[in-house]
């Protein structure tokens, strides 16, 4: 195991993680970070407690619509290849099918970055609860 410090609001904050995921954790913290001070900036919070609920709200918001575009590109691509199964000449061009296979990647992409930032949302909600 690997241990960092991140640093959130000014703050450090030790953490274990599996070898070689450092820098994917500091990228995770610097981006907590970036949107803590973005609701601080606006002046929404009334302390310290109440901006880490804020932040975490947002950013649970944020994985929501994530998974809301995930959803809808999966039921583009499911359209897509019913359409061109239904396709009367059978044949697609080649734009058609790295178009289709574009999507597909991207809501596989969106989807784990989903999964990573509800897994972070969670250790953080962990943390706070700590």
């Amino acid at each position: 195991m690997a241990e960092i410090t991140l640093k959130i609001n000014h703050r450090g904050y030790g953490m274990c993680c599996d070898e070689g995921q450092e820098e994917r954790l500091t990228e995770l913290a610097v981006y907590v970070d970036s949107r803590l001070r973005d609701i601080a900036a606006s002046g929404a919070a009334t302390n310290e407690s109440h901006l880490l609920v804020l932040t975490s709200l947002v950013l649970a918001d944020e994985v929501y619509d994530m998974r809301s575009e995930i959803g809808s590109l999966k039921e583009r691509v499911q359209k897509l290849q019913q359409d061109r199964n239904d396709s009367v000449s059978g044949t697609e061009t080649e734009e058609e099918a790295m178009v289709v296979e574009a999507i597909d990647y991207l809501a596989h992409k969106i989807e784990r970055i989903s999964n990573r930032l509800q897994i972070s949302e969670q250790s953080d909600q962990n943390e706070v609860a700590a």
